[in-house]
């Protein structure tokens, strides 16, 4: 399945443990001799009360918190199968409460965090303005929108050489657990443009979780209302601050086939 482009394999775990490991993350995520996907989304029992848990590989293997985009996608399966007006997805960053919108699939993801600890930085730190930078990308916003992200703004999102820049960000050493690193253009209040490097995946066509953490810091600063569009390389996601502090999106999701894997990438 797809949000805009950011691309997932999911797999239904509700029957048996898939004791999926990080080097069969790695086989499934290749995209050349596996599927191909920039995140794997894996529904499981419930856990504390929800629909389902989530857990979340990236194509790298490694865990993560929570994702948007393949929440949303997520969520349209489990609303076709239930018929319910909405269902909770348990994630490790917390609970996400998803409804359909028309023909597209809105999730309420919960209370954005600006505090340094929950972003979590290595120390104490203003937010608003962190003291870090590589070359054109300097002075971002520090958000989590259930896992962390450094926003950045810039005249010309486009020109931003992010698969260089990146990396060098996502592992910065104020991040303990690395960060996902927005470019983010203010076109004007209540639109955005922004590209994305996400922590363990690389240059994305979309980012759920980065989105509402790009509307997030630009409200935070005074340069955008607290409702807009914004534009990632594979579309447009509205992304709402409530006055409570949850952030709730909203966009399409695509399902792309349905297939069985072969044993050798579970290995």
């Amino acid at each position: 399945m797809h949000g805009l482009g950011n691309d997932f394999v999911v797999l239904d775990a509700r029957l048996g443990d898939l004791k999926l490991t990080a080097a069969s993350a790695r086989a499934i995520g290749n995209r050349r001799t596996g599927v191909g996907c920039d995140q794997i989304m894996i529904i499981e029992r419930p856990r504390n009360g929800g629909d389902v848990y989530l857990a979340i590989r990236n194509s790298d293997g490694g865990v993560v918190e929570s994702c948007g985009n393949g929440s949303r996608c997520v969520a349209r399966l489990l609303l076709d199968e239930s018929g319910k007006e909405k269902v909770t997805m348990e994630t490790m960053g917390g609970d996400i409460i998803a409804a359909r919108a028309g023909n597209m699939i809105s999730i309420d993801m919960g209370p954005a965090r600006d505090d340094w600890k929950s972003i979590p930085l290595a120390e104490a730190a203003d937010t608003l303005h962190l003291k870090i930078g590589e070359g054109p990308l300097q002075d971002p916003v520090g958000v989590n929108v259930g896992n962390p992200h450094a926003v950045f703004f810039v005249p010309d999102a486009a020109a931003i050489d992010l698969a260089t820049i990146g990396p060098k960000l996502e592992h910065h050493p104020l991040f303990p657990e690395r960060t996902n690193v927005e470019a983010v253009q203010v076109l004007d209040r209540k639109h955005l443009r922004m590209r994305v490097w996400e922590r363990g995946a690389g240059v994305t066509l979309a980012c759920g979780t980065g989105a509402c953490a790009t509307l997030v810091a630009a409200a935070r600063r005074g340069l955008t209302d607290r409702k807009a569009i914004v534009t990632v390389d594979g579309g447009d996601l509205e992304i709402e601050w409530r006055a409570d502090g949850h952030v709730i999106m909203t966009g399409p999701v695509a399902e792309t086939f349905v297939g069985t894997l072969d044993r050798s990438l579970l290995a």
